[in-house]
């Protein structure tokens, strides 16, 4: 607004000062201060919190924990939730009587639109496939939706067509058997499709110390390997600590997988305070340590892929510290981060996974008592 030559009134000046002040609380900046957020090209991705978003949900449903959130082709967000994580309080309508007007679980899988409107939901058990104790990833890539799950006994993956329409499953609901097991999963966290070579590859994950990989359409093993792209091995470790060499096994959970264009595995050893970085056969390319000093479930949550031409950049969610960190995809140095703990708009609580569209717009799952997804508009020009 162009500076006017003439005195306000106090009012009029107070008023001024608060709507800074609420510009100034809304813009989740990294490293930029409000003044000098005019695009430029390169720029490191900066974002601003959209408290609108999503709409409030229809059928007086409400969300529980959020295990998984994904962006899909069309710019759509699919969440996977946990009915069952809700107190009665919070489902206190859908109780036998009802205590309360308000509210009764929503479905575990939800899809919006960019703009937040519900569009799509479903999940729950069904025929010829066996539900999850507790529902953790999603995974939307060439027209299907692939989830997981991580309660004791969860050793399987399910593939279903966007309507709900059930396809395939790996493994099945049974105690794991140990990490070099073809035929059984152990608690897998989270998938990621490489279609190129139609290979569906798993963070397995709470249970095991491997990631795995499948062939998508038959779900026939392909290979698996652990830290350093070495055999997993099931032998009690000790617990994490920063003083000590570093682990050569994975931590419980491996939490997340993502592959890049050019072919890198990216790898969540989330209590060792870690991203491994490996080729596709597994091979052993390089580490990144982050806050080692962290003890309380790991600092290394999720990763998304920047989606530039050049993939840049790597976004990586710390559930335990409750921030959000810009790496350089290159070298992982971090180029500035966001976020704190809190329950208000741009802060999280267990932030637990993240997605990320093609416009570089940031989606965020809370799980504990977060209980809720978060959108992130980009406010810098990081797509070129």
């Amino acid at each position: 607004m162009p500076m006017q030559h003439r005195a306000r009134s106090i009012p009029a000046v107070q008023h001024f000062t608060k709507t800074i002040a609420a510009c100034a609380a809304a813009a989740v900046l990294i490293g930029t201060p409000l003044s000098l957020r005019s695009a430029q090209a390169g720029d490191v991705p900066t974002f601003a919190v959209d408290a609108s978003w999503p709409k409030p949900l229809p059928n007086n449903w409400i969300m529980g924990q959020v295990g998984g959130i994904t962006a899909d082709a069309e710019g759509h967000i699919w969440v996977f939730q946990r009915p069952r994580s809700l107190t009665d309080d919070e489902k206190a309508a859908a109780l036998d009587p009802p205590r309360t007007k308000c509210c009764v679980p929503a479905p575990p899988v939800l899809e919006f639109d960019a703009d937040g409107n519900l569009l799509r939901s479903w999940g729950g058990p069904g025929e010829g496939y066996q539900w999850f104790g507790n529902e953790h990833g999603i995974e939307v890539s060439g027209g299907f939706v692939w989830l997981t799950g991580n309660a004791n006994d969860d050793s399987q993956i399910l593939k279903f067509t966007p309507d709900g329409k059930f396809v395939l499953q790996i493994g099945k609901i049974a105690p794991a058997k140990g990490s070099n097991d073809t035929t059984q999963l152990g608690r897998p966290a989270e998938v990621t499709v490489d279609k190129d070579a139609n290979e569906v590859y798993i963070a397995d994950g709470y249970g095991n110390r491997r990631v795995i990989v499948f062939d998508a359409t038959t779900g026939a093993y392909k290979r698996h390997w652990g830290a350093y792209g070495k055999p997993p091995n099931d032998d009690k470790q000790a617990p994490y600590d920063p003083k000590a060499p570093v682990s050569q096994q994975f931590g419980n959970p491996v939490h997340c997988v993502k592959i890049a264009n050019d072919g890198l595995v990216y790898v969540c050893d989330r209590t060792n305070n870690r991203i491994q970085v490996f080729k596709k056969d597994g091979s052993f390319v390089k580490e990144w340590f982050y806050e080692k000093n962290t003890l309380a479930n790991g600092a290394v949550w999720d990763v998304v892929i920047w989606p530039d031409p050049k993939q840049t950049w790597l976004l990586s969610a710390d559930g335990a510290n409750n921030e959000i960190r810009v790496l350089k995809r290159e070298d992982g140095t971090v180029a500035g981060h966001f976020g704190s703990n809190g329950r208000s708009a741009g802060q999280f609580h267990w932030v637990h996974t993240m997605a990320v569209d093609a416009k570089g717009n940031l989606y965020t799952g809370e799980v504990d008592t977060g209980k809720r997804i978060q959108k992130f508009k980009l406010t810098s020009d990081a797509l070129r």
